[in-house]
């Protein structure tokens, strides 16, 4: 979630009044502040979390690795006052995905025992979590859903056209393999995926921009 107004749901609005404050008691319950080096992990996939993180800038990535050995890597994020372990810290789950910073990254850690506290006792406080969290949830399953049901091709075609209208909540990556995890599929399928949107007319490979599309009304055309 992200310590910000939210853009949308129920109490927009209200978000966009209450922020200051809002923000002001998250501040309250910062315990440190840290520096992580690029490619360490901020949160792992399996750990208690006790405590929440902060990242107000820098880029980071989240994956997750399954127990046979295959990983879903759901993108990156440059982050602009990201929050993470608020599911965890709810649900008293472990943590279910690797948090990677892709920079060096500078990070508050969030004290769990305050925040509840906050929490307690500040109904509105409260209230900005719930609203957060459930767009945050609703966004994430939208992701994973389109990832199971459609092909591989119309899910990068989707892909890529949302990245053009700049509206996707994380980002991809440069590297072919990263973005087959990101697909939940292998190099070999990704490549054969893109090479039929390739054939189709609708993108091309640039060596400094990787995958630009050639044709935006054919590739609108492609996934209505």
């Amino acid at each position: 979630m992200q310590l910000k107004p939210l853009s949308k749901g129920r109490f927009q609005s209200l978000w966009e009044q209450e922020h200051d404050e809002i923000e002001q008691i998250m501040l309250e319950c910062i315990s440190e502040t840290k520096l992580v080096p690029a490619h360490q992990k901020l949160m792992r996939q399996g750990q208690k979390v006790d405590s929440l993180i902060l990242v107000k800038h820098g880029r980071i990535s989240m994956g997750y690795t399954a127990r046979n050995g295959r990983c879903f890597q759901l993108g990156t994020m440059v982050c602009d006052s990201q929050l993470f372990g608020e599911m965890e810290f709810f649900s008293d789950y472990k943590c279910q995905l690797d948090i990677v910073a892709e920079d060096d990254v500078e990070i508050e850690v969030i004290c769990g025992d305050k925040l509840q506290q906050a929490l307690i006792k500040q109904p509105m406080f409260a209230l900005f979590f719930a609203s957060a969290i459930a767009v945050d949830y609703q966004d994430t399953v939208d992701i994973l859903t389109r990832r199971m049901l459609y092909p591989i091709a119309y899910n990068i075609a989707y892909d890529l056209y949302h990245q053009y209208l700049d509206d996707l909540p994380v980002d991809g990556f440069t590297k072919c393999y990263l973005e087959a995890e990101r697909f939940a599929t292998t190099d070999r399928v990704y490549r054969r995926a893109v090479k039929k949107l390739e054939e189709l007319g609708l993108i091309h490979k640039d060596k400094e921009e990787g995958i630009v599309i050639s044709n935006l009304e054919g590739l609108k055309a492609y996934l209505e």
